[in-house]
């Protein structure tokens, strides 16, 4: 375990030490904390990072997931929550807090202006597993609802993130939305506060 004072430091002990997760601060001192995740990324591509941040803005989450994050939640999270995403990101989910989320998603799928993209580079089991993957569904009970094996859904979802050119679910399904390939109704319903 390693604990970095800055973002040079944090980059320099994620290669030294190759961490399954790395939880990064969005505000660090020297590089800051989501070019230190891209950085962590290049380097040590098995890390997951989990970006914190006193901050709900939807520019820190959005380069946040560019950087290759598979989670951003605020500072303010009870212990629990923080230890039950930590265990997330490190299966391989995405973790975001729900209230920056769900206001980039309505803005994402609300963009008509952008072409779409050529649906040939996704098959149709692929966008089933995106589809499902949008809805929460961990690989398990993706696995169970398509009857097929774990490590299929994980080769999927694999191809799905080369070909969108993503490092998360979170953003393959960002993607898909923003192409039209997913709608809100694809997603889980958003839950009341």
């Amino acid at each position: 375990m390693g604990r970095a004072a800055d973002g040079a430091e944090a980059v320099r002990l994620a290669k030294e030490l190759l961490p399954d997760v790395a939880i990064i601060d969005v505000a660090m001192p020297g590089i800051n904390g989501i070019e230190a995740a891209t950085q962590i990324k290049a380097a040590c591509p098995g890390t997951a990072i989990l970006m914190m941040s006193a901050y709900r803005y939807e520019t820190y989450m959005l380069a946040s997931l560019r950087a290759g994050a598979a989670g951003y939640l605020l500072k303010n999270i009870p212990l629990r929550d923080l230890i039950n995403a930590i265990r997330l990101v490190h299966a391989g989910e995405g973790v975001f807090d729900l209230k920056a989320t769900s206001k980039i998603l309505s803005r994402v799928a609300g963009d008509k202006g952008e072409k779409r993209r050529d649906l040939e580079g996704l098959r149709r089991r692929e966008l089933e597993v995106l589809r499902l993957a949008a809805k929460g569904l961990g690989n398990k009970e993706i696995a169970a609802e398509l009857v097929i094996s774990e490590r299929t859904v994980q080769t999927h979802l694999v191809n799905i993130f080369r070909k969108l050119r993503v490092s998360s679910r979170t953003a393959a399904v960002f993607t898909a939305l923003k192409e039209g390939w997913l709608t809100l109704d694809d997603l889980p319903p958003k839950e009341e506060p």
